[in-house]
C-alpha cells in the first residue's frame, strides 16, 4: 500500500455516497461523490459500488476501508448494531463491525440508540459527524445538525448523553410539493433566501409560538390567493415556520441556561439555520459537516487500529 494513502472513508447514505482516499494525517488526497446510495446499491449491490469507487479514487489495491451511514443500516450492507446512549463518543467507534468475506478489511460504524419508552430515537451517520466535530472533553454542548431529519444531541465531557430527531426537512418536502401548499410554492421550494424579509418573520413568529406551527400552515396558502403572495415568499415563508418552530422546540427541551449551539452542517442548511440562530439569539459554533463526517471517519480508523498511531 502507498505510503501517502492508508485509509478510504465512506459516508454512505441513503441517496448519496461520499468518499475519501485519506493520508496519514488523515487529509483527501482524491475525493468521489455519487448518487449511489442505500437505495441503489440494494439492487446493485454494495460490493460493485464500492469497487467503482475505489477505482475512481485510484485507491491501492490493499486499503482498508471504514464506512459510516446507512450502509450499517438493518436492510444494509451488513448490520452494525445501535450502541445506545449514554455512551462516550470513542466507544461508538471503536464498536465498528467488520465486513464478512470482503477481499479487504471494510468495517461499518454502528449508529447510535435512545431507547426512551416515551420518546424512543435511532441516527446512523451523525454520530460519526459528532467525532469529527472535536468537541472538548469537558463541558456541556448542545449539537444541532440539520437535515432531511434533523438531530440535536447533547454531548456532556465527550459522551452522548441523548438526542433526538426533527423531521424538518423531510415535511417540508411533503407539505411543499404534495399538500395543497404546492399550489402557492410551485417549483420554488429549493429558492430560499435568509436575505427574504418573509422569511426573518416567519423566523420570529414560529420563535414566539414555541414551535407549534401547525396553526400557521393554511396562512401560505390563504396569503397566495388573498394578497398575491408570490411562489418565493410562499417557499420562505414555509421554511422560516419549520426550521424557527424546530429551533423553538429544540431550545426549550434542550438549551435551557444555554445560550449557543454547536451548529454541523453545510451549504445552503448551514446558511438558513445560522440566520434563525442569529434571530433566535443563540451564539454558533459552525463545524463543516464535509469536513466533520470525513475527520470522524479518520478517527473511528484510528480508534479500530486499521491504520497506525495510537487512538485518542
Amino acid at each position: 500500500m502507498s505510503a501517502a494513502s492508508v485509509i478510504v472513508a465512506i459516508d454512505w447514505g441513503t441517496t448519496r455516497m461520499r468518499a475519501w482516499l485519506l493520508d496519514a494525517e488523515g487529509a483527501a488526497r482524491a475525493e468521489h461523490r455519487s448518487d449511489e446510495g442505500l437505495t441503489t446499491a440494494q439492487t446493485v449491490g454494495f460490493e460493485p459500488i464500492l469497487e467503482r469507487c475505489l477505482a475512481a479514487l485510484r485507491a491501492p489495491d490493499d486499503v482498508p476501508v471504514i464506512i459510516c451511514g446507512m450502509a450499517g443500516a438493518r436492510q444494509g450492507w451488513i448490520e452494525a448494531p445501535y450502541v445506545d446512549v449514554p455512551s462516550s463518543i470513542a466507544a461508538i467507534l471503536r464498536g465498528a463491525v467488520r465486513v464478512p468475506h470482503a477481499g479487504r478489511d471494510i468495517r461499518i460504524v454502528p449508529g447510535l440508540a435512545c431507547r426512551s419508552l416515551d420518546a424512543p430515537d435511532v441516527m446512523r451517520g451523525e454520530e460519526t459527524q459528532l467525532a469529527g466535530a472535536k468537541l472538548e472533553t469537558a463541558g456541556r454542548h448542545v449539537v444541532c445538525m440539520p437535515g432531511t431529519h434533523s438531530k440535536w444531541v447533547i454531548v456532556d465531557s465527550g459522551a452522548v448523553e441523548t438526542f433526538r430527531t426533527w423531521p424538518t426537512g423531510e415535511l417540508f418536502a411533503l407539505l411543499s410539493g404534495h399538500s395543497i401548499l404546492r399550489h402557492s410554492i410551485g417549483e420554488q421550494p429549493d429558492a430560499v433566501s435568509t436575505e427574504n424579509p418573509v422569511f426573518a418573520t416567519a423566523c420570529e413568529i414560529a420563535l414566539a409560538d414555541g414551535g407549534d406551527f401547525a396553526s400557521r400552515l393554511f396562512s401560505i396558502r390563504a396569503g397566495s390567493l388573498l394578497h398575491g403572495l408570490t411562489p418565493e415568499d410562499a417557499a420562505a415563508r414555509l421554511s422560516g415556520l419549520m426550521i424557527g418552530s424546530e429551533v423553538a422546540s429544540a431550545r426549550r427541551q434542550f438549551l435551557h441556561a444555554d445560550r449557543s449551539v454547536t451548529l454541523v452542517a453545510s451549504g445552503t442548511l448551514a446558511t438558513l439555520y445560522r440566520r434563525v440562530f442569529e434571530i433566535a439569539e443563540l451564539a454558533v459554533r459552525d463545524i463543516d459537516a464535509d469536513t466533520a463526517v470525513r475527520i470522524g471517519l479518520f478517527e473511528a480508523a484510528r480508534q479500530n487500529e486499521m491504520i497506525d498511531g495510537v487512538p485518542a
